[in-house]
């Protein structure tokens, strides 16, 4: 059993910003402990066709800059690379592959150690940054019939580009980003049906520096309340880059409303109608994967992980349940650029909470 000021768990883009400021700021020690076997989060299981060019942006990484990159460059080979060698020149202390299981009280005081129990040890810590992302919680709804289906039931999680699916009858399910994106490929090789459950709506024009504090406002607004996060981009409308104007001549993206059921060879509406598909290809987003987090009974009534922020009206990453829990890449600082941005407020939160925690064990221990 090993006992440390901080244990991150996670790192992807959040779990690299937030050990970086606690580097900085002089915290140690501290581990990461990453589930993957290899740098790169969430990154390393992209889809290979997925390029530096399809991707919405890597956000820098603090104190080292990702540089020029071939925009033909597979996201799935150049982020993770990135992310290997800023841990390595940082010397941060990373540990993999470590699967967090729990995250229990030691005992009843409210600053005491948390016990962050593991599948390959427990580490004792006075603070925990959880930055797990929502990659391994891909969410799939259920929909009558679905067992009944006699084709391939597929997630964007499992998605390995469109080469696999070519010269086959798809069904994407799915009004987020990925969707869009997965239907340009798609469209050219494949019969694409796309099927969202609410109309698009799509944006015009350059996404504005004051579009994006609006969108993730709305989104901060939830975790403020403890509502279930919503993502990012679900607030920021869709649009159609140059690489699926192929996708929108085919009229691939004439959506349909969700269907009512799945059959054996197809979806059916409730009017009746029909579509025979070979796969369904559900681009339905993730949930944040907080699992790990259950026995401290962080979620509030309403259903999320309610926030506060620490030092600005914008930078949510502390529980309000638990002040020794904090955030990054959750809710709003779920896109890299929040993630960077709630890493340097995490590692000051988790500074004045350390401060704190001495400050009282040095007042208990002076003679009475």
């Amino acid at each position: 059993m090993e006992v440390v000021e901080v244990v991150v768990i996670g790192a992807g883009q959040a779990g690299l910003s937030a050990a970086y400021h606690l580097q900085r700021l002089g915290v140690s020690p501290f581990v990461v402990l990453d589930a993957n076997d290899a740098p790169g989060g969430a990154w390393q299981h992209r889809w290979d066709s997925l390029t530096m060019h399809d991707v919405h942006g890597v956000a820098d990484l603090p104190g080292m800059p990702l540089g020029a990159v071939e925009p033909d460059a597979r996201a799935n080979e150049v982020v993770p690379a990135y992310f290997a060698a800023y841990e390595e020149r940082l010397g941060l202390p990373v540990v993999r592959p470590v699967r967090v299981r729990s995250v229990v009280p030691v005992d009843d005081a409210p600053d005491g150690l948390l016990r962050v129990e593991a599948t390959s040890g427990t580490w004792l810590a006075r603070s925990v940054v959880n930055a797990t992302g929502t990659w391994e919680t891909p969410f799939r709804p259920y929909y009558p019939g679905a067992e009944t289906f006699r084709g391939r039931q597929l997630h964007t999680a499992d998605y390995t580009g469109p080469d696999d699916l070519a010269g086959l009858r798809v069904v994407v399910v799915g009004g987020g980003a990925s969707a869009v994106q997965i239907v340009g490929e798609l469209a050219p090789v494949a019969q694409t049906r796309w099927v969202t459950r609410r109309e698009p709506v799509w944006r015009s024009g350059p996404f504005t520096e004051d579009a994006g504090r609006q969108a993730v406002a709305l989104v901060e607004e939830r975790v403020a309340r403890g509502l279930a996060p919503q993502s990012v981009v679900s607030v920021t409308g869709l649009s159609l880059r140059p690489q699926e104007a192929r996708a929108a001549e085919l009229g691939a993206y004439e959506r349909r409303p969700m269907f009512e059921r799945i059959e054996a060879d197809g979806v059916r509406w409730a009017d009746g109608s029909f579509e025979p598909a070979d796969v369904i290809l559900w681009a339905t987003g993730f949930r944040p994967t907080v699992g790990h987090l259950a026995p401290l009974r962080l979620r509030s009534e309403r259903g999320g992980i309610r926030l506060r922020a620490p030092y600005d009206r914008h930078t949510f990453t502390t529980s309000t349940a638990d002040p020794r829990i904090h955030f990054v890449g959750y809710g709003p600082s779920a896109s890299t650029i929040g993630a960077n941005r709630a890493g340097r407020a995490a590692a000051r939160a988790v500074l004045d909470q350390l401060h704190q925690a001495q400050t009282k064990r040095d007042g208990e221990a002076q003679p009475a």
